[in-house]
C-alpha cells in the first residue's frame, strides 16, 4: 500500500489540488462561506476524479479489456453518481436531472471535440483512422438509450396523464426499471461475446509475438482495489459538502443552479475521461477516444440516470426521467448531431483532417456555448 504512494500521490501534477479539499473543510467549519466552499470542493474533486481513472486502469490490467473497459466507464462515472445521490438524499431535484444530463452533453461536446481537435493537430501521422462500424453501433445505443428518456416528457407535455403528478412518476420507475435490465444484458453480451473472441484469438495463435509490447501494471490489484475504496470515500465525503454548498454559491457569486447544475459539475466529474480520451487521440488511438466518450454517455443514459430514479424511488424522492422541454430537446439535438458526423466522419489525409478536426471543434464548441447561454437566460 505504502510502495503505491508515488504513483498515487506523487505521479500527478493534479494532486497539487488535493488540499482544496481539506481547506473547504475547514473553511465550511470555520465560517460557513459557501461562496468559497464550493468552488475549493469543486478544486479538491478534480485530482480525485482523476486518480480514480488511474487507479481503475490499473485495476484493468488483471481484469481484462473488456471487464476493463466497463471498468472505466464505471469508475469514470463514479463521481457524478456519488454527487447525485447526496443531492438526492437532500430533495434537490433538478440538480440531479441537470448534472446528469450535464455529463451526457459534456462527453458529447466537449471531451469528444477536444479529442478530435487535439488529435488533429498534434498527432504526427498525416491520417487518423477509426472503427466506423463500431463507432455507428456504440451512436445507436446511445440514440436508443436517449429514446428511451423522451415518454415521461412527452407524457407530462401532452397533458396526457390519467393521474397529473403520478402517471408520469409511475412510467420513469417502470422504464428506469426496464433500461436497468437492458443495460444488463448489454453487459452480459459484450463479457460472452468478447470471451470468445479472446479464446478464437489465442486458438489461431493472434497474439504469439505481442508479449513485448505489453504494458505492466504500476501496482498491484489488491492496492489498485483498496485506492479506489479510499478515493471514493474521500469523494462522497467532498460531494457532501459540494451539494450543501451550491444554493450558498450561486448567491454568493450571483450564477443560476441551472449553470452550476449543467456545466460546473459535469465538467469536474468528467476531468479523468477528458485527459483520457485526448491522450489516446494525440497517441492516434481514435477508437479509444470515441469508447471513452460515447461509453460513458451510453452508460449514464442507460444506468446512471435510471439508477438515480430507482435510488430516489427507495429514499422516497418523486425523481422522474422528466428533464423538461428545453433539456430533452438539447439531448436529442446532441446525440442527433454526434450520429450523423461519425457517419460521414470516416478517413481524411494532412491539412484536411486538421481543417475537419477544427471544423468539427467548432461545431461541438458552438453547441455547447449555445446550450450553456440559452440554459442561462431559461434560469
Amino acid at each position: 500500500m505504502f510502495g503505491s504512494l508515488k504513483f498515487v500521490v506523487l505521479k500527478s501534477k493534479l494532486n497539487l489540488l488535493i488540499p482544496c479539499g481539506f481547506v473547504a473543510i475547514v473553511v465550511k467549519d470555520m465560517t460557513g462561506n459557501n461562496g468559497w466552499v464550493f468552488p475549493l470542493t469543486l478544486l479538491g474533486i478534480i485530482p480525485l476524479a482523476e486518480r480514480l481513472g488511474f487507479a481503475t486502469e490499473q485495476l484493468a490490467f488483471f481484469t481484462g479489456p473488456t471487464v476493463g473497459g466497463l471498468l472505466n466507464a464505471t469508475f469514470g462515472n463514479a463521481t457524478e453518481l456519488i454527487i447525485s445521490i447526496h443531492a438526492l438524499r437532500s430533495g434537490k431535484l433538478r440538480v440531479v436531472q441537470q448534472s446528469l444530463l450535464g455529463s451526457i452533453l459534456s462527453n458529447l461536446l466537449l471531451v469528444l471535440g477536444c479529442a478530435f481537435f487535439s488529435g488533429g493537430v498534434t498527432c504526427g501521422k498525416t491520417e487518423q483512422n477509426f472503427s466506423k462500424s463500431e463507432a455507428v453501433v456504440s451512436s445507436g445505443l446511445l440514440l436508443m438509450a436517449v429514446l428511451g428518456l423522451l415518454p415521461p416528457t412527452v407524457l407530462h407535455y401532452t397533458h396526457s396523464e390519467v393521474h397529473s403528478g403520478k402517471s408520469g412518476l409511475a412510467l420513469s420507475r417502470f422504464s428506469s426499471c426496464v433500461m436497468l435490465v437492458a443495460y444488463a444484458c448489454y453487459i452480459y453480451f459484450e463479457l460472452t461475446t468478447s470471451r470468445r473472441r479472446e479464446e478464437s484469438n489465442e486458438g489461431r495463435g493472434e497474439n504469439v509475438g505481442d508479449a513485448d509490447n505489453i504494458e505492466a501494471p504500476d501496482i498491484s490489484k489488491w492496492e489498485a482495489i483498496s485506492w479506489l475504496a479510499i478515493l471514493t470515500i474521500w469523494i462522497s465525503v467532498l460531494s457532501d459538502y459540494l451539494v450543501n454548498a451550491i444554493d450558498g454559491a450561486s448567491q454568493a457569486w450571483n450564477i443560476p443552479v441551472a449553470f452550476i447544475s449543467v456545466i460546473l459539475l459535469p465538467i469536474v466529474g468528467n476531468a479523468a475521461e477528458h485527459a483520457s480520451a485526448v491522450m489516446f487521440a494525440m497517441k492516434d488511438k481514435l477508437d479509444l477516444s470515441l469508447g471513452v466518450a460515447i461509453g460513458s454517455s451510453t452508460q449514464m443514459s442507460m444506468f446512471g440516470i435510471p439508477f438515480c430514479v430507482v435510488i430516489g424511488w427507495m429514499m422516497g424522492q418523486p425523481m422522474d426521467l422528466n428533464f423538461h422541454l428545453f433539456e430533452t430537446a438539447s439531448l436529442l439535438m446532441t446525440v442527433l448531431v454526434v450520429a450523423f458526423l461519425l457517419q460521414v466522419l470516416k478517413l481524411y489525409t494532412g491539412s484536411i483532417l486538421r481543417d475537419l478536426c477544427l471544423a468539427f471543434a467548432r461545431i461541438h464548441s458552438s453547441v455547447f456555448l449555445s446550450i450553456s447561454r440559452m440554459g442561462l437566460q431559461i434560469a
